[in-house]
């Protein structure tokens, strides 16, 4: 069954970059769109959608112009690069592949990855 790993947050000051990286393994997200989410360490109910690319690559939303998502099929590998981070970006940032080619309905997502914690200090 397909498994999502997302790795490259960690603490950065605010004003500051991170790219995020999540990885499939055991299937593929090609033909697919991934979606990016954020969950807050105090709400861990509320999911926020940040992105959501199509499987040929088109961010088909992004809810933030500080942020960009990009992916590599051959790599089985959807990036989100964040930039001028602000402390109001804290949270735990989750990908999830869609079951649909082009869009990424948070209540109805194919697989979840565990995420990957952004920290960014004020």
């Amino acid at each position: 069954q397909l498994q999502l790993v997302e790795s490259g947050g960690g603490l950065v000051q605010s004003g500051g970059s991170l790219r995020l990286s999540c990885v499939a393994s055991k299937d593929t997200m090609d033909g697919y769109a991934v979606g990016w989410f954020r969950q807050v360490p105090w709400n861990e109910r509320a999911r926020e959608e940040i992105s959501c690319i199509s499987h040929d690559g088109v961010v088909v939303k992004s809810v933030y112009g500080r942020f960009a998502t990009s992916r590599d099929n051959a790599k089985n590998t959807v990036y989100l690069e964040m930039y001028n981070l602000k402390a109001e970006d804290t949270g735990v940032y989750v990908c999830a592949r869609s079951r649909y080619r082009s869009n990424c309905p948070a209540d109805d997502m194919y697989t979840w990855g565990k995420g990957t914690l952004v920290n960014v200090s004020a």
